[in-house]
Parts: structure tokens; C-alpha cells; sequence
């Protein structure tokens, strides 16, 4: 059962010192892009949960699931929207530090370097707050600078990139000449990158063509092409940092504009660094008659997470295959490390049974739990 925050002028003053926070739609209380639950619970816990962004899809996944374990444990918390704004993110946790906030979950807007991450730790650690970092992972130093009170939960980021590589490099020996439309013996792609110097985004950009060339490498293959000979790049990235559907979208109708099935160079393959790049590149091939449920035409489309809706998409032969980010476990592993603070224990008792990460010279590095990926395809 929910309470109060606390008492009418205290709350008066907490939505004043949060207001311009950022927006963002919730089924809770909701100030200024801010959601608050208290349920009865004698501990005297009070949990700020720092979001990069509300609209990211896996993020929702993640946030539903978190708000579940913070009711289940019975603590305070609230959860904040930064909207992709490392300053804005910075003054919330500022802000909750100066209001009696006591434990920090944060999923960092900038990770492209570790200083975002350092600066809230400098901060917390000078009012002994532990902090729990999960999802944009950033140079292990950080955890190192406040090894006591510090842990992140994540995934591995060259994990998801290795897997999605070896899934589409399989898919494509084996579908070779179905996959090749206009029959030149290679394969064409694009590649839509979430977001500049982001590890996740980085690893899943190199692994997904690297590890699919080299399947087919050994199958006597030649490597996939990128559509547009002038990119050196060889990937198309959101500008906004955001990983959206729109920015997909947007990219795949002008690639359609020049490469398609009248000028006989059809783009033949789509990677995105997840789920919504990819459910936005359907949307424009559906516009032009391709990937239509029970249609005729139709290309590979690989993404990242196993949202609901791509689950929906694979099995209705819509999408190819998508690499399962756990939501649910990212959120359950956190709450692990929440009941140690709550119940007095330290940070990392009771994971055991949680996959630690390790450096390249295969030592464990304390304090940083990866959430194991897992393939989704409708060949299973």
C-alpha cells in the first residue's frame, strides 16, 4: 500500500527543487519528469533511480521492471528522466543527494568517457552513498575510485555484437541465393548505429560485420558489401545519440530512394545496434512492399534486445532474429544489491550466483555483474 511522500510543505519543496527535471510519461506520481512510490516498509532507505531517457524501449522494459522489485522490497524510491541530458541528469542527482537520497541507481546518459560516471561518484562518495550503475557501462576506474560502496550491472558489450555476427553470418550460408536478389554474389548491408563512442554501440557495430564475415569466410563466401561504396564508415548513425526508430526510419527511405529493386541494387540486409533501428528500418521497407507479413518480398532484418513487439515481428516472419537484452534480470540483479544496502549487508553479498566480469588478462573485475544475451530467432 502506497503513502505519502511525507508531509505537504516537505513535498512542496521536493517539487520545487526538482522542477525542470524532464519529462516523461508514468503510471506513478509524477513531478517534473519524476515518479515516486513509498510503500510501508520500516527501512530507511531512500532509492533515487536516474533513467538515461524513458522513451528508449529497452529502458521501459528495464524501469518496469525495476519499479516491481522496489515495491516488492518495500523501500522509497523515485525514479528520474533525463531525457538524454547528462547536465540535466547531473542536477537531478545533485538535487536528491541535498534531499536526503541514500542510494544512487544510475544508468549514465554519457559513457562515451568515464567522466560523467566519476563526477557522480566524486559526489556521492563525499556523503558515504553507494551507487549502482547499470545498462552504459564506462571504464572500470570508476568502480575502482569507490570499490566500497560502488558496483555496475550490465552486459558484456562486445557479447551482443559477437552473437548477433555469428547469427546472421549462419543465416546467410544458408540462405545464401535467396538473400542475394539481384544475384551479383554478394551481399549488401547497412548498419544503424545507436549512438557515437557508446561501448555497446562500438562492439555491436565491429562484431556484427566482422563475426558474419568471417562465417562466411569459412564458408567459402565472399564478406558482405555495405550498400554505399562512399561510407567509409560503413554504418549510419543516430545523430541524436537516442538509438530511435525515427532516425532508422529516416535513413532507410532515402537509402530506398536510390537502392531498390528498379535500379537492380536492392539493399539486401539490415543491422541495428537494436531493436527500435530495426523496427524502423521495417517500417520503410514496408512502405515499399517488402518484410509485409505474408508477403513475397522480403529481406534479413537482425536487431538487439527481443523487445515484445520484435518477438512479434520474428515469429510473424517479419524480422529475422534479435539478441535478448534481459530487462527483467537487469532489474532483478540490481534489486540484489539494493536488499544488501537495505538489510545493512555489504554491497556485493549474496551474488554468488551472478557471472562476474573479467579483464583482458582474465582477472575478475569486483563489482561489476553482467547480465547474460541470449539468441531470438524463429529458427529457435
Amino acid at each position: 500500500m502506497k503513502k505519502k511522500l511525507a508531509l505537504v510543505l516537505a513535498a512542496a519543496m521536493m517539487a520545487g527543487a526538482l522542477a525542470g527535471c524532464g519529462g516523461g510519461s508514468s503510471s506513478g506520481t509524477e513531478s517534473s519528469g519524476t515518479e515516486t512510490s513509498q510503500t510501508e516498509s520500516a527501512s530507511d532507505l531512500r532509492v533515487g533511480v536516474f533513467y538515461y531517457n524513458y522513451a528508449d524501449a529497452y529502458i521501459s522494459t528495464v524501469r518496469t521492471a525495476m519499479d516491481a522489485e522496489l515495491e516488492e522490497l518495500g523501500v522509497e524510491y523515485q525514479n528520474f528522466d533525463a531525457q538524454t541530458n547528462q547536465a540535466t541528469q547531473t542536477d537531478q542527482i545533485n538535487t536528491a543527494i541535498t534531499d536526503g537520497y541514500n542510494l544512487l541507481v544510475v544508468n549514465v546518459v554519457e559513457n562515451a568517457s568515464p567522466d560523467a560516471a566519476q563526477n557522480v561518484v566524486d559526489a556521492a562518495k563525499q556523503q558515504n552513498i553507494p551507487v549502482i550503475f547499470f545498462n552504459r557501462d564506462f571504464d572500470v576506474s570508476v568502480l575502482e575510485s569507490y570499490a566500497e560502496n560502488c558496483a555496475f550491472v550490465g552486459t558484456d558489450p562486445a557479447e551482443a555484437g559477437h552473437m548477433q555476427g555469428q547469427a546472421i553470418g549462419e543465416y546467410l550460408v544458408a540462405n545464401y541465393d535467396t538473400v542475394d536478389l539481384n544475384g551479383d554474389g554478394t551481399i549488401s548491408y547497412v548498419m544503424f548505429k545507436g549512438q557515437e563512442g557508446n561501448p555497446e554501440a562500438e562492439y555491436r557495430t565491429q562484431y556484427g560485420v566482422e563475426d558474419a564475415n568471417a562465417v562466411l569466410e569459412e564458408a567459402g563466401k565472399p564478406a558482405m558489401a555495405f550498400y554505399d561504396p562512399s561510407n567509409t564508415q560503413k554504418y549510419l548513425v543516430d545523430q541524436t545519440g537516442a538509438w530511435s526508430a525515427q532516425a532508422a526510419t529516416d535513413y532507410m527511405n532515402t537509402i530506398l530512394g536510390q537502392y531498390n529493386d528498379g535500379n537492380n541494387n536492392m539493399v539486401e540486409l539490415v543491422i541495428a545496434n537494436n531493436d527500435s533501428m530495426a523496427e524502423g528500418a521495417i517500417s520503410a521497407l514496408q512502405s515499399v512492399g517488402y518484410n509485409v507479413e505474408g508477403g513475397d518480398k522480403s529481406i534479413p532484418v537482425y536487431g538487439v534486445d527481443a523487445l515484445a513487439s520484435a518477438v512479434e515481428k520474428i515469429d510473424a516472419g517479419i524480422m529475422t532474429g534479435s539478441v535478448k537484452q534481459d530487462g527483467e534480470a537487469m532489474a532483478a540483479t540490481i534489486a540484489t544489491l539494493v536488499g544488501n544496502i537495505q538489510s545493512g549487508a555489504a554491497l556485493m553479498d549474496n551474488t554468488d550466483q551472478y557471472t562476474l566480469a573479467t579483464d583482458d588478462a582474465g582477472e575478475t573485475i569486483a563489482n561489476k555483474i553482467l547480465v547474460p544475451y541470449s539468441l531470438y530467432s524463429a529458427e529457435g
